[in-house]
């Protein structure tokens, strides 16, 4: 089992960055893929980015491609979601989420393990 806490949430202003981490418990980090969700009020939770066990398979929604970059240090047992030319619609909780497949990209149902989430707010 794998828990896992978020940080780096933030207010910024439209066109800003903020990168985001995710520590994860534990000496098996490297045996999970891990993905990144966010939630907006009144909407579902959608995916947002994914990365393999080792990193090779890597994937975005259309939404955020060219501006958010997801990479993982295993030594240090995080992942992180770098977020780049921030716009109003990127404002959503951000959640971390593990996956004992070796890559789970964007199927949801695949992640037994969830982070609580951080707050992302942009402002126009």
């Amino acid at each position: 089992q794998v828990q896992l806490v978020e940080s780096g949430g933030g207010l910024v202003q439209t066109g800003g960055s903020l990168r985001l981490s995710c520590d994860a418990s534990g000496r098996t980090f490297s045996r999970y893929s891990m993905g990144w969700f966010r939630q907006a009020p009144g909407k579902e939770r959608e995916f947002v980015a994914a990365i393999s066990q080792r990193g090779g398979w890597i994937s975005y929604t259309d939404a955020v491609k060219g501006r958010f970059t997801i990479s993982r240090d295993t030594a240090k047992n995080t992942v992180y979601l770098q977020m780049n030319s921030l716009k109003p619609e990127d404002m959503a909780v951000y959640y971390c989420a593990a996956s004992v497949s070796d890559y789970a990209g964007s199927r949801s149902h695949e992640y037994p393990y969830w982070g609580q989430g951080t707050q992302v707010t942009v402002s126009s």
